[in-house]
């Protein structure tokens, strides 16, 4: 039996398929933005890329702590 996907994490395949990237290619764009602070860069998600707030909030939460934990 597999443990389901908790966190933002579970967020991905909707994100995905809505917006039809894939996850890499979003955390890439979040780690290559000017921005550093999460709620500019979840604002910044949003405005230009069109993304929805929870689906802005995972993937910068995500890509954050998986970068403080390197």
């Amino acid at each position: 039996m597999t443990d389901a996907v908790k966190g933002p994490a579970s967020y991905f395949p909707s994100i995905e398929k809505k917006y039809g990237r894939p996850i890499a290619e979003w955390k890439d764009l979040i780690r290559s933005s000017p921005l550093a602070k999460h709620m500019e860069l979840v604002d910044w998600l949003k405005s230009e890329h069109g993304l929805g707030h929870g689906h802005a909030n995972a993937l910068v939460a995500h890509t954050l702590a998986e970068d403080s934990a390197k």
